[in-house]
């Protein structure tokens, strides 16, 4: 029995012996190997959040994010779309600047009461942004204009051109040669401004005729997600909006008397400018994007195989096109 016990005993020590150099050996490769990511190395995506202000007697609807006291990049959107359109471009700048993107007068959520008696004209609409830059105390801003929000946010740079640090030029046109000939309609109900041409163009601003906006000139129409053009149509589709829409069409015209004033912005104040351009946008096509360079010989030009809609298809490019050149061309003390 001794003997037995003995032998039991030693056997019991050697296997707890080799238990703990497994248990030792296992906390060393816990230890050095490298560990599976977990959730807290997960990169801290900074949250949109949704408000709404009063500025020129309209309730402005914004979405914002980043750091407060981060530089400001102020998003102005085109037509027939919102600050929806920047849902997916404003959490990839707001790690290092605060993303800024209202909705315009006619557009979005943004509430004009009836009261007001509000006037739709791009002059009305500028009006009200600068309006609601002042109400945030935004003093200086870099730029990122878009088809509609390119007259809007050219004419903030003639109101105050110091607040102005750099401008993001999407499609965004301010030269007659960069007009397409999908214009064509339009132009002709600016010669004649009749009943027989709105209603033409009446016809287009349906759920159809946006699906058309968005795929036009893409080469994978797939790419398009509903939900933009889908909540345009219903947006559009509120009582009076329609005509909300047309008189911005007939006024147009006097964003394109505006563009020598632009012009003379761009020789006299020469801001950091980047052009990234959907090149087979049939309404701003490519000669828009390298006029900027006649005015800003240091202006940057980037084309994108895309059309009008860039964002729908080239977010990424256009993030790290916009991230380097913000990065490169403008002091942090300019922004800020």
């Amino acid at each position: 029995m001794n003997l037995d016990r003995r032998s039991f005993l030693v056997s019991a020590f050697v296997s707890l012996d080799a238990f703990h150099r497994k248990v030792n050996l296992f906390d060393f490769i816990q230890t050095d190997m490298p560990r599976k990511e977990s959730m807290s190395d997960v990169p801290n995506i900074p949250l949109t959040s949704h408000h709404r202000i009063e500025a020129d007697g309209v309730h402005v609807f914004y979405r914002e994010a980043g750091p407060a006291d981060a530089p400001v990049i102020l998003l102005l959107h085109g037509f027939p779309t919102s600050s929806f359109q920047y849902r997916d471009l404003i959490p990839r700048l707001a790690d290092r600047y605060r993303v800024i993107a209202p909705d315009l007068p006619g557009f979005g959520f943004t509430e004009v009461p009836a009261e007001r008696g509000y006037k739709y004209t791009f002059d009305a609409l500028a009006k009200t942004i600068f309006a609601f830059t002042n109400a945030l105390k935004l003093t200086h801003y870099a730029m990122y204009v878009f088809d509609y929000g390119a007259p809007t946010g050219f004419r903030l740079a003639l109101m105050a051109p110091e607040c102005v640090t750099a401008i993001v030029s999407q499609n965004g046109n301010a030269y007659e040669e960069g007009l397409g000939d999908a214009w064509q309609p339009i132009q002709r109900y600016w010669r004649e401004p009749t009943l027989e041409h709105r209603n033409a163009i009446r016809g287009g601003l349906t759920l159809e005729g946006m699906r058309h906006e968005y795929s036009v000139g893409i080469p994978d129409p797939s790419l398009i997600k509903p939900e933009g053009y889908t909540l345009d149509a219903a947006l559009l589709a509120r009582p009076g909006n329609v005509d909300i829409q047309l008189d911005l069409f007939l006024d147009y015209a006097n964003n394109v008397k505006l563009y020598p004033r632009f012009q003379e912005y761009f020789r006299t104040a020469k801001p950091p400018l980047l052009a990234v351009w959907g090149k087979f946008d049939p309404y701003f096509i490519p000669a828009g994007a390298e006029a900027f360079k006649r005015d800003i010989p240091h202006a940057t030009v980037k084309f994108l195989p895309t059309g009008h809609f860039a964002l729908e298809t080239h977010l990424e490019e256009i993030v790290v096109a916009m991230r380097e050149f913000l990065m490169e061309k403008i002091r942090k003390d300019r922004l800020s």
